[in-house]
């Protein structure tokens, strides 16, 4: 073991026996007491060194016996403390590709904090490099969350697409002006080529067989079709049970959600039936719509409001990979220009909807505290 305070959490002594690592209260930790030898002894594991080496240092500062060791303990237990040694055989191969590792530094930082063991930054680094996600659409919007999400260690980041790039389509971080003209699919994976730190991984030996989708990111430069988006597209997803998010802008309106975890939440279908009983008129002016975004193509997408859609779906796409639920979980995230005030409405299960997301009638008259024997229907943690 070759421990490390995570250097993610900056230091700070609150007083003479106190210290807090971190600034933001997400993370920000407070250690108490520590004495002024203690916490000079901290700087000291910066993983250069082994449990003997530290074991020795501390005796030459003139550390009681089994301080090391019991330092090394109550920081791991807090979650301050990494290895520079840990995370598996996957970690081990990242170790062996230091200009992969330099570009994810960031990003390495940022997982120690969310996974506190000791090795979890580059566990989750790892296990990035192993998913499969797809991404529908190669708009403002579509082409930035693939780039981003390649970006940040997704090993295979695919982009589907048709016809050829227009002027409209380039945007920062996204399709660049010497993409115009080139079939789309193709721009957007060079794209996504580009912003990879380092090359997609093979399946084989080490790389493990071919995944399977475990995320679908709905992104179409027509933002009206992740507004509304149309049950029968998602019907396979539903079906197969891939989860899907859906991302998009709409009339200066952003959206990010929701996330479908199908059979858990609710899909396309659900939201067409749930508005359906709001407004009768809304199948006949959705075809309106439809036929004339079909017409003019996509409009009113603001560059700034994307990028901000493109960053947050990104967000959000990103910590269900890493195995958490965001708040777009069942829920839409929308913000709308001028003010750009983001705000969150919960998708409810439909009962009619036979993605099997909405709870039986039995199970909603079950008296409050019986364990019901299915999660289905139920809010997801954030949730409005």
């Amino acid at each position: 073991m070759f421990p490390r305070v995570k250097p993610a959490l900056a230091r700070a002594w609150r007083d003479l026996q106190t210290v807090q690592f971190g600034v933001t209260p997400a993370h920000a930790v407070v250690l108490g007491p520590v004495d002024t030898a203690t916490g000079a002894f901290i700087d000291r594991i910066d993983g250069t060194r082994g449990m003997e080496l530290l074991r020795a240092e501390a005796t030459r500062m003139g550390l009681p016996d089994g301080r090391a060791d019991a330092l090394v303990r109550r920081l791991a237990r807090a979650g301050l403390l990494d290895d520079a040694s840990a995370g598996g055989p996957r970690a081990q191969s990242l170790r062996r590709r230091p200009e992969t590792l330099e570009r994810l530094g960031p990003d390495l930082g940022s997982l120690s904090l969310v996974h506190r063991e000791p090795g979890g930054d580059l566990r989750g680094v790892a296990a990035r490099r192993a998913i499969r996600v797809q991404v529908r659409g190669s708009g403002r919007v579509g082409a930035v969350i693939a780039a981003v999400l390649a970006g940040a260690g997704v090993g295979r980041v695919e982009v589907l697409d048709g016809g050829r790039v227009e002027a409209a389509d380039v945007a920062p971080g996204g399709l660049g002006p010497a993409s115009v003209g080139r079939m789309r699919a193709e721009a957007a994976a060079g794209a996504v080529r580009a912003a990879a730190p380092g090359p997609a991984p093979r399946a084989g030996a080490e790389e493990g067989p071919e995944p399977g989708l475990a995320l679908v990111v709905v992104a179409p430069r027509d933002g009206l079709h992740a507004w509304a988006p149309d049950p029968d597209t998602a019907a396979d997803w539903v079906a197969s049970g891939t989860p899907h998010l859906y991302a998009g802008v709409l009339e200066g309106t952003g959206l990010v959600g929701p996330l479908v975890l199908p059979g858990t939440t609710a899909c396309a279908g659900c939201m067409e039936r749930e508005r359906v009983e709001r407004d009768a008129a809304w199948p006949r002016m959705l075809v309106q719509w439809r036929s004339s975004h079909r017409r003019l193509g996509s409009a009113s997408c603001d560059l700034g409001l994307s990028t901000a859609v493109a960053g947050l779906a990104a967000a959000h796409a990103l910590a269900f990979l890493d195995g958490q639920l965001p708040a777009s979980t069942g829920a839409r995230w929308e913000a709308a220009l001028p003010t750009l005030h983001w705000e969150s409405a919960p998708v409810r299960a439909h009962p009619d909807c036979p993605c099997g997301a909405a709870p039986d009638p039995a199970e909603r008259l079950r008296p409050a505290g019986r364990a019901s024997g299915r999660g289905a229907g139920a809010d997801p943690p954030g949730a409005p």
